[in-house]
């Protein structure tokens, strides 16, 4: 008997379910879809379609990787961040929507070149630079496969041309002046690693914690900071829930004026900012 698009869907919601997997209809459509080559919208108008045999043995084998606790950004290959979609998969951080509001404060001010330490997929720098297209930007990251995703990503938004990238250690290979400097650091205490989702696991580590008491990059950026940021230029970093006031002391210290800690939607403090005066 010929299994249809309906019978793939059916299938895959019951094997994601019977994984554990929180919405698995949901993620039994992006799963279908992505292995069919559609939009998630198209697969209700498909139902009666005959399933092709090799869309089928894709769609079970993601569903077993997600099963297992694989992010469904990696198996998809991509995230969707401040309205764009981004190249992610196990060498960088997944972009996540809290982080949009890092962006959005940035963009509340002009600016003309901007730096982004541990850039990771790019997502931060890449969205800042596509919405101000008469600003330059440098990504740094002490992983040289993560800067590989952000130069595809670059390339795949068209900003590439306005874009470098450099293997640093924080500032360490950073030459000139930046009016914006924006961070998101390995944040996570090492005694917390364990009490993660199944999915970080499949993160780079080295983006996740400091293996320390999970403040060690904002020391070292606030350390730095006055060697690369111009008169006038702002640092603005995204924290852990309950950093901001460690954090925001640090950036007092550095001698930035003005250091504001920022909520996101759901009111947990998210980003600390800092002027240099």
């Amino acid at each position: 008997m010929t299994q249809t698009v309906q019978d793939g869907l059916a299938r895959l919601m019951q094997d994601l379910s019977d994984g554990g997997i929180d919405g698995a209809p949901r993620e039994a459509r992006l799963i279908l879809a992505h292995a069919l080559g559609v939009e998630p919208g198209r697969l209700t108008l498909m139902a009666r379609d005959p399933l092709p045999p090799g869309a089928t043995e894709t769609a079970l084998a993601s569903a077993v990787r997600r099963a297992r606790g694989e992010p469904m950004s990696h198996i998809l290959g991509y995230r969707e961040f401040y309205g764009r979609r981004f190249a992610v998969d196990g060498r960088v951080l997944d972009p996540r929507p809290e982080t949009e509001m890092l962006v959005s404060k940035a963009l509340e001010a002009p600016f003309a070149r901007v730096l982004d330490l541990g850039v990771g997929s790019g997502a931060i720098l890449l969205s800042l630079l596509a919405e101000r297209p008469e600003a330059h930007g440098v990504g740094t990251d002490l992983s040289g496969e993560a800067l590989e995703v952000a130069r595809v990503n670059a390339e795949a938004l068209g900003v590439a041309a306005r874009a470098e990238f450099a293997q640093s250690d924080w500032f360490a290979q950073v030459e000139g002046s930046f009016d914006l400097i924006v961070s998101n650091p390995p944040y996570i205490a090492v005694d917390e690693m364990a009490g993660l989702q199944v999915e970080l696991g499949f993160e780079p580590r080295m983006a996740l914690t400091d293996e320390a008491d999970g403040l060690s990059a904002y020391r070292h950026i606030a350390q730095g900071v006055m060697g690369s940021l111009a008169p006038g230029g702002r640092l603005m970093v995204e924290i852990g829930p309950t950093q901001g006031e460690a954090v925001a002391a640090l950036f007092r210290q550095a001698g930035l004026h003005g250091v504001e800690v920022v909520p996101d939607l759901d009111g947990r403090d998210r980003v600390v900012l800092g002027r240099r005066m």
